[in-house]
């Protein structure tokens, strides 16, 4: 296990920091990245420096690790950045574009920059943050939910296309998480009076289950678990919430699902 190679995006606090960590200690040798430059090394974690909206950046960071170890083998797409509750109609062309570049398109950069090496060798494994809400999408959460929507489609399909070559790709379906990610989040960029009530209760909702939430180290655990299985899942919910939703929202009518989420948010 020490000869393996991890890279993990946003690995400077959360889940990112958490699976970076958790990475070391199972034997990985392990390189994180944060868009606040290189960092000196932390729990055995190597920081780099890393814009995953940044084709250049992406580049360098790959060709630096590859230059140091000659291979990946573990890619680890956690770097993302969190919206916080709005309407759909808040959020310009530009803001939602800006979504998609690091939450989507930061990924598709990372997988591409990542894949030629992979498939040199052979062998690796990628590994995809998403989300509870790239299958169970919440009002008042649409670019969010779309952006993680994209990257379960992306990461089913690129699946099925690199099984050829030894390689896999996988999601990973956190919940609620108790990071200082959700204690940042993005705000609307073009709010409308409108929304304004309904707007501030979703997000005292949100905040309120936020503050019991589970940590990121149950998100970690399940990367982990996605990195070392023999023949890994496609999806891995992580949290006993998330499992709970994804048994609801295969199992329950959808007229139970769209009642309780709505009661849940406290929405009319």
């Amino acid at each position: 296990m020490s000869s393996k190679i991890a890279l993990v995006t946003g690995a400077s606090s959360g889940i990112g920091a958490a699976t970076a960590k958790r990475l070391a200690e199972a034997g990985f040798k392990v390189y994180g990245t944060s868009r606040r430059g290189a960092q000196s090394a932390r729990h055995g974690v190597e920081m780099l420096a890393l814009d995953v909206t940044s084709d250049a950046s992406v580049q360098a960071a790959v060709a630096e690790v590859i230059g140091r170890e000659g291979r990946i083998d573990l890619l680890v797409n956690n770097a993302g950045i969190g919206v916080a509750p709005a309407g759909a109609e808040e959020s310009s062309i530009g803001q939602a574009q800006a979504i998609f570049d690091t939450n989507f398109f930061g990924l598709v950069r990372m997988t591409r920059a990542v894949l030629p090496h992979m498939r040199a060798q052979r062998a690796g494994r990628i590994v995809n943050i998403g989300s509870v809400l790239g299958f169970l999408p919440m009002p008042y959460g649409a670019l969010y939910a779309a952006t993680k929507h994209a990257v379960e489609g992306y990461t089913e399909s690129l699946d099925h296309e690199l099984r050829h070559w030894g390689i896999r790709a996988v999601v990973i379906e956190p919940a609620y998480t108790n990071t200082p990610f959700d204690a940042n989040m993005l705000a609307a960029d073009a709010k409308l009076d409108a929304y304004g009530e309904v707007r501030a209760a979703v997000t005292r909702r949100v905040q309120e289950v936020m503050a019991t939430a589970e940590g990121p180290e149950v998100v970690a655990a399940t990367v982990l678990k996605a990195a070392l299985a023999r023949t890994p899942k496609l999806r891995y919910t992580s949290g006993t919430l998330a499992g709970r939703l994804r048994l609801l929202r295969t199992f329950a009518p959808a007229g139970v699902m769209d009642a309780g989420m709505r009661k849940d948010l406290r929405l009319a």
